[in-house]
Parts: structure tokens; sequence; C-alpha cells
């Protein structure tokens, strides 16, 4: 009997012990995010050219972008963290302002910007995502919603991912998928929707208010779209290692399959076989753009990022793209953060793009009336890019700097200049503000 007891007992303090070890585990385990985080984003873009989609190839393509985006990160208890992602972006545009150049007193000109509603737009969008971790921290798993609306479209997103840390750590393979349903309000270009559905063609008060210069007797190739939807599908696939205390090399798949209307209803072809028309300085368009309703996008990529020392660091990245539209595209960049204090980091880099034309790219007048699909939008033109960037970032892991109850914890402004072989050239100025609260 006695012995019994004191088996019994052996195994209550064994039992004890064990669940004493489990409350203990779980009391000491780090938190995957400590205390709420905010970070907000802010940036300043603007582009120039002379080859806007909006009027057929040529014409100018200014465009200046504001944007303004709050991230909350929030720890809902030691595993699990809700994300909130909020941004609004501002945009003025002298291509998309020719959607309808007809609509001011001044002459329309291709290389001039029209003061109609299509000058200028907001974009918004919201995404929340939340995330799990498991108790060893080997396994993660997210999920996403996410809804953004322009005045031309509206689109809603859900995804997922699943990562998987072994090796101690060492080594990572993840797995991400999303889906985006889009939905076009289809604007098309002004003096194509009196050919329209129930449209009364010439006898518009466009043409009637207005000379026809050059071919007079107008008929455009016109019909408006169907279907205005637009579904987006992503696979993506990725493996991290780190091969040295000093280097880690990352690969990743990605496969994107689209259906539905995939063409811009506003974006002009002229036809290179049939004769022009004009109002003041501004050719009248002879169709839209048409391309296919299916495309399906490959890319395959890799990182090498080498720590050479705790003032320098070197991070390179390649990736090959493809697309069943005929486009073959090479990606390589180079940054190079240097440590220039204990809490200063420069960012000094460099991007190359090249990329192939797409098989229905068409110059200014380049389509003929005979071919099925066209598009004079040179973003699926044959060029090469080159992107210069330089960065600073203030870092304070103390957080010593205040605003109400959020401690500033990183300042990050980065400034990039983009220029194609083609008249197209951009600029964008970032800045980032990370704080923790209190």
């Amino acid at each position: 009997m006695k012995k019994i007891i004191l088996i019994v007992c052996v195994f209550a303090f064994a039992n004890s012990f064990a669940q004493t070890a489990q409350d203990t585990t779980k009391v000491y385990k780090k938190r995957v995010l400590e205390t709420t985080e905010v970070d907000f984003l802010t940036s300043y873009y603007a582009q120039d050219g002379d080859n806007a989609a909006v009027s057929g190839g040529i014409g100018t393509e200014e465009l200046t972008d504001i944007t303004g985006t709050f991230v909350v990160s929030i720890p809902l208890n030691d595993d699990d963290v809700l994300t909130i992602d909020a941004g609004v972006s501002a945009y003025t545009s002298a291509s998309s302002s020719n959607v309808d150049p007809f609509d001011d007193d001044s002459p329309a000109d291709p290389f001039q910007a029209s003061s109609g509603a299509s000058s200028s737009d907001t974009w918004a969008n919201l995404t929340g995502s939340y995330s799990h971790s498991s108790d060893d921290r080997n396994d993660i798993w997210s999920a996403k919603i996410a809804i953004s609306s322009e005045y031309d479209y509206f689109s809603v997103g859900v995804g997922g991912s699943y990562t998987k840390l072994f090796n101690e750590k060492n080594t990572e393979l993840s797995v991400n998928t999303n889906v985006y349903i889009d939905t076009w309000n289809s604007i098309y270009p002004s003096e194509l929707r009196p050919f329209g559905e129930n449209g009364n063609g010439l006898n518009n008060s466009l043409f009637t208010q207005n000379t026809i210069t050059g071919n007079t007797n107008y008929t455009p190739r016109f019909n408006e779209f169907q279907d205005e939807g637009r579904n987006s599908y992503s696979l993506g696939l990725g493996f991290s290692q780190i091969l040295h205390k000093n280097l880690q090399g990352s690969l990743a798949l990605d496969f994107v399959q689209q259906q539905g209307l995939l063409s811009t209803p506003f974006q002009r072809v002229y036809f290179g076989d049939v004769a022009d028309s004009f109002i003041d300085n501004f050719q009248l368009a002879d169709a839209i753009e048409r391309l296919p309703d299916s495309r399906l996008k490959v890319a395959v990529g890799g990182r090498l990022n080498w720590y050479v020392n705790e003032i320098l660091s070197v991070r390179t990245f390649y990736r090959y793209y493809y697309d069943d539209w005929g486009i073959n595209s090479n990606t390589a960049s180079i940054e190079v953060p240097i440590k220039i204090t204990g809490k200063f980091t420069l960012y000094p880099s460099y991007r190359f793009y090249n990329q192939t034309a797409a098989d229905y790219f068409r110059p200014y007048e380049g389509a003929l009336t005979t071919d099925e699909f066209y598009t004079s939008d040179y973003d699926l033109s044959e060029y090469t890019a080159n992107q210069f960037g330089f960065g600073i970032s203030y870092t304070d892991i103390f957080a010593k700097a205040h605003i109400w109850k959020l401690g500033l914890k990183t300042i990050d402004l980065k400034f990039y200049q983009y220029d194609r072989d083609t008249s197209f050239s951009s600029s964008i100025i970032t800045a980032g503000f990370n704080f923790v609260m209190d």
C-alpha cells in the first residue's frame, strides 16, 4: 500500500512539475510582437514622357501623385497579430485628362492637359490581415482581405500564406496565394461614346459644335465592353537559407493568372490604314485598346544578402519574368547599406530592367484594321530602364523621442530616379516613420 501511495505521489509531483514547466514556458514565451506598432508612409511621385497610351502612343505622360498610408500592427496575444493597412493616393494627370480633351474652351492637343474631371482622381485602399505563430515560432499562418476603389474600378481581394521554419530556423519555406475580383466602370474616349449603344454618331453635339478636319467621314471601330469583370489569381513559393553566418540566399517562384477585361477602356489606338480625323490638334481615335481576355505571368528570382561587417552589407536581387503575351524581362538590382553611426545608415542602390515587346504592341499608327488585338501602351513595348536610388535611415531601438504615446523607432527617407530609353522618366521621394506604443 505504501508503495502504491509513493508511486501516486511521484506521478502527481512529476505531472505538477511538467504543468509548471509548461506554464513557465507560456509565461516567458517571447511574443511575436511586443507592443502595438504604427507606421506612417508617404510618397511624392512625378513622371513625364511623350508616349501616352490615352492618346494612342503620342502626347504627354505628365502625372503627379501623393500617397499617405497608415499601418497599425496590434498584438492580440503572444502568438497572434492583427494588422490594418489604410491608404489614400491622390493624383493629377495630364494624360488621363485627355480621355475627354474637348471638355473646356482651350484647343484640344495631346501634348497639353485638359481641365476636365478625368484630370485628377483619388484611390483608396483598406487591408486587414491576421497572422498566427506556433509556440516554437516554426509555423506561421496568415490571412488577409483587401478592398480598394478608384473612379473607374472597384476591387476586393483575399489571400493567405503559410511559412515553415526548420533546421534551427536556418531554412524557411513559404507558400502564399491571393485572389482579386475587380469590376471596371468603363470610361471611353469622349469622341467614341456617340458611336456606342444608342449613340447618335456624327449627329452628336461634339461633332456639330466642332469642325472635323482631315478625314471628315469619321467612322471609328467601336463596341462597348460587355463584360467589365477581371479576376486575378496568384500563387507564390519561397525558399530561404542561411548559407553562412554572414550570407543568406532566397529563391521565389510566382504564378499569376488573369481572366476578364484586361484592356484599358480609355486608351486610344490609331490605325495606319485609316485616314486621320482631327478636332483642333487632337486626332480622333480609330479604336480603343483590345487585348486578350486571359494572361498567364510567371516570374522566378533570387536574392543574396551578404553581411560584410558591422559597417557594410550588400543586397542583390535578380528576377526573370515571362508571360503568354510575349513579354520576357530581366530585373537586377543591388543595394549597399552603409552604417555610418550607431543610428544612421545610408542606402545607395541601382536597378536595371529590360523587356521585350508584347505580341500586340503597336506604336502610333502601327496597328491595322485587320489586327485582332492591338495596344499602343508603351508599358508593353520593348525598352530598357535604369533606376538609381539613395536613402538614409535613423533607428533608435529605445524609441526615446515621443509623439503623444508613440515612441519614434525609425525614420526612412529615400529618393529614386527612373529613366527608360524611350522618352519616359520618373522620380519618387518616400518617407516612412515607425512608432511603438508605450
